[in-house]
């Protein structure tokens, strides 16, 4: 972990420049006093690194030094694979490694190209944190200990004993044959397989994870993307499903159908508006989606929903009804 630290900070160096200790050690996600051992420990070694003193001081290397740093290890080539989703990367505990890979990288370049691609990267931004009505775009958190273990057991095809709390249940130990690791939306999900029926766990709910020695019973080769379709299928059209006809304002259609699990049949009302027969995951979600909506759609059946979303209309009234104090 050091030999990889002080080769990122040799970097930063001969991509950026002077450095001061603190924005390395924010760099490097490390304290300032690492940073400082590090420095000494680089110029005891022969790297040519000199502290700048002064209000615009830090460290910087002796111009038109180079070295032979630029060999990618296995998790930084791992996160390269990844990188189409920097999030993605994040989600499988591949952040940090693929900040180290990028690096390296750009200090591959022929030094022709090497700037172009700095000015390049900076006029690039995807995914950023929040989207334009700056709300926090929210990535649950997995411990690196969880997702380390589960990643290692999916690549060396290994099996995993996970520590799983399933909702509405307590955590228990189970043991399962890892097959893929997909992210969706910022949420990590392990496909895998138990006693050879298909399961799906959602990395956040995984509280600690083991892999094991043995082999894990899982075929050569997976098409990953199919796998992923097969099951959502099946989660769509399985379990404790509501289906729900609603009037909707055409407006706020692709609204209502991004949040459905599926459309069952649509048509058009006299009135312009779109009546849709659609099915949501259970009753809370159905309830949550309509309230969303606000009066742009009406839930015409069935009549419990109907009369949740009323009642809760009916409270929030009564609360802004009465004067504050």
């Amino acid at each position: 972990m050091r030999a990889n630290r002080l080769v990122s900070l040799v970097l930063l160096l001969r991509q950026r420049g002077r450095l001061s200790a603190a924005t390395l050690a924010r760099e490097l996600e490390v304290s300032t006093r690492t940073v400082l051992r590090d420095v000494e420990a680089l110029s005891a070694a022969g790297v040519p690194v000199y502290a700048e003193r002064g209000r615009h001081g830090g460290f910087a290397l002796l111009p038109d030094f180079r070295t032979d740093l630029t060999g990618l290890n296995h998790d930084e080539a791992l996160a390269l694979l990844v990188a189409g989703s920097q999030r993605g990367a994040q989600v499988f505990g591949l952040g940090s490694a693929l900040a180290s890979a990028m690096l390296k990288v750009v200090d591959a370049l022929p030094e022709s190209y090497r700037d172009t691609a700095a000015g390049v990267a900076e006029r690039l931004l995807v995914d950023p944190g929040t989207d334009l009505l700056s709300r926090r775009l929210v990535t649950e958190e997995v411990p690196d200990t969880v997702v380390t273990e589960v990643r290692r057991a999916v690549l060396a095809g290994h099996r995993l004993r996970i520590h799983y709390a399933a909702v509405d249940q307590a955590p228990k130990w189970r043991t399962v044959d890892p097959v893929g690791l997909v992210t969706v939306r910022d949420q990590g999900y392990l496909l895998a397989t138990r006693s050879g029926e298909d399961r799906t766990y959602r990395l956040s709910r995984v509280l600690a994870a083991e892999e094991l020695d043995e082999p894990a019973q899982r075929p050569d080769r997976v098409d990953l993307d199919r796998a992923w379709r097969e099951r959502s299928t099946r989660f769509r059209t399985g379990g404790d499903q509501v289906a729900v006809l609603v009037r909707v304002d055409p407006a706020r259609r692709e609204d209502l159908v991004s949040t459905a699990l599926s459309v069952r049949a649509e048509e058009a009302d006299p009135d312009g508006w779109l009546r849709l027969d659609v099915t949501f995951q259970d009753s809370r979600h159905a309830e949550w989606a309509l309230w969303q909506l606000a009066t742009s759609a009406e839930a015409l059946t069935p009549q419990w929903l109907r009369d949740s979303l009323r009642d809760r209309a009916a409270a929030i009234a009564t609360r802004y009804g009465a004067s504050s104090t």
